[in-house]
């Protein structure tokens, strides 16, 4: 599989050194995903922002400012593989993080890889591969066009760093829980480069948590200093209220390397992980372009916990700034100045905390779906003698094989479709035959591009804008937030633009997610991936 793909890669490599070339591209594309970034962060905490982190892309380079994306669910898997593949989950085929596969008769995380092996840890958490991704991804283009190029995908996150490098990569890394090292599969290879294995050695994970999370800044540059101890946000590390500092140095060891990943540390490891992948893989020191692709996770696992109006969010992106501008110094070190392009933006943005909205009567709430679900399945029995239903997972409803393909099942989609349409909380119920037929409904539309017939369920519902869906109801389930709908909370996203022949400017064209990579393809001078849709953002290309 990944060996016979490198042999052939390494064989071309040996003409593409000599023969081909590329006109005008850059020496290093780096891709910056920030999970859970808000479009609008970038405007309320840029008085506290430095000059050389989000200022400079905002300042110096193109800001796209009204771009969305352009299906549901907005998650960070789909996310991920959306932007660099320049297609939706209904090509791509990453629906979701995890998702009911009928084939396996469980639900699967849409990276694992049974068949891999974890290097660099006894851990099981490096079974990861691109397996299920269906389409290529504009790294992989890369690759197919430029053997000598190479590819580097980093993340706390295994689908942060796996989906962006495609597969092809040669090198995607990603945490270890178990450890608190950077990892990989035996997909990539057989053993972490010794570089690797050197920066694992320093221990850093078990420095960095051991520093107390605190202000960065003086109390009075923060808009939700009055705000720290929040009603509306969930509790960590054993804490009886969410308010600073957070101090994890008395936590169990395992538990410190899981609470990690909430705190800016993690940022910052990450940061120094993607500066020594810079260096010792040698970008920018190619024939042709590499790539570097660098998701930082941290800011959705605390936004989760914290939402979107909170300090501890505040606080972040101040400190991610700083990490933005250690990056951007380090590549006008390392490449050049105008030798590089950077492009960021986000996998997906978050509602604000339902029950915050309903407390300041705006439109939100919860569905609570262990109870929703019992009456289905009582109602089903009621009416067909049976129950057809297996599971509903991120709003897909997924009937029992035996249903499926009976002459009584398009009675039983009926049935669930008038069922779920009576919930007060949902807005709209597609079928599956709805969702395989042509329409101009927006919301449709937007279900539609991110099904997948062998992937999702027979029937997928979307909530009521500001709800959530929840087990059952119980009062930590109105604190912390979450993402995935098709409402310009969580489809606005910033997309910014920096570097090699790119002018300092704002643009105002309405674009969707997909756009990214088609985009790519001509700073690349690479041919279309397979299944791009997108169309390319033309103001990017104007000259000086």
């Amino acid at each position: 599989m990944k060996v016979l793909s490198v042999l052939l890669l390494l064989c071309l490599g040996l003409i593409s050194n000599q023969s081909f070339s590329q006109k005008n591209a850059p020496k290093v594309v780096v891709g910056i995903v920030v999970d859970q970034m808000c479009y609008d962060y970038l405007y309320r905490f840029y008085p506290q922002f430095g000059k050389d982190g989000f200022k400079r892309l905002m300042d110096k380079g193109t800001h796209f400012r009204n771009v969305t994306y352009n299906y549901v669910p907005t998650f960070t898997g789909p996310g991920h593989a959306s932007i660099y593949t320049g297609t939706t989950p209904s090509n791509h085929g990453i629906v979701a993080n995890e998702w009911f596969y009928r084939p396996f008769g469980r639900e699967v995380n849409c990276v694992e890889d049974t068949t891999v092996s974890t290097v660099g840890s006894a851990s099981s958490y490096g079974k990861c591969s691109p397996y299920f991704l269906r389409s290529n991804t504009i790294t992989d283009q890369l690759k197919l066009t430029y053997p000598s190029s190479k590819v580097i995908g980093v993340s706390i996150k295994d689908r942060s760093a796996i989906l962006p490098a495609g597969h092809l990569s040669d090198g995607s890394y990603w945490y270890d829980y178990a450890t608190g090292n950077f990892i990989t599969s035996t997909f990539y290879k057989k053993q972490l480069p010794q570089w690797v294995n050197r920066f694992n050695e320093l221990l850093l994970v078990s420095k960095y948590v051991n520093q107390p999370w605190n202000l960065l800044k003086d109390s009075a540059c923060y808009t939700y200093i009055q705000q720290d101890n929040s009603p509306y946000e969930g509790l960590v590390g054993g804490k009886t209220s969410p308010v600073f500092p957070y101090d994890f140095s008395k936590a169990t060891p395992a538990d410190q390397l899981s609470l990690f990943t909430i705190m800016p540390a993690a940022n910052t490891f990450l940061t120094d992980f993607a500066i020594q992948a810079l260096s010792n893989e040698q970008l920018g020191k190619h024939a042709t372009t590499d790539f570097l692709t660098i998701s930082y996770s941290t800011p959705d696992i605390a936004g989760h916990t914290f939402g979107p109006y909170s300090l501890e969010m505040e606080d972040m992106y101040f400190r991610l700034d700083q990490e933005l501008a250690r990056l951007f110094q380090t590549l006008d070190k390392q490449i050049g100045k105008g030798e590089y392009v950077v492009f960021l933006t986000a996998d997906h943005a978050v509602v604000p905390v339902p029950q915050f909205l309903k407390d300041h009567q705006l439109p939100g709430g919860y569905l609570f779906l262990k109870d929703k679900i019992d009456a289905l399945r009582t109602a089903c029995v009621a009416t067909f003698g049976k129950d057809y239903l297996n599971t509903i997972e991120n709003d897909n409803v997924y009937l029992t094989n035996e249903i499926l393909g009976s002459e009584l099942e398009p009675q039983v989609i009926s049935f669930f479709k008038t069922e779920i349409s009576k919930w007060t909380e949902v807005k709209r119920v597609y079928t599956k035959g709805e969702l395989e037929t042509q329409t101009t409904e927006n919301w449709q539309q937007m279900v539609a591009s991110g099904y997948d017939k062998e992937r999702s369920g027979e029937l997928i519902f979307i909530l009521q804008p500001g709800y959530l869906p929840k087990s059952s109801d119980t009062p930590g389930s109105h604190k912390g937030t979450s993402h995935g709908s098709a409402f310009n909370y969580d489809t606005h996203v910033p997309v910014l633009f920096y570097g090699k022949d790119i002018l300092p400017q704002d643009v105002f064209t309405p674009y969707e997610i997909v756009d990214i990579t088609a985009t790519l393809v001509h700073i690349l001078e690479v041919q279309r991936p397979n299944t791009t849709i997108g169309k390319p953002m033309l103001e990017l290309f104007k000259t000086r």
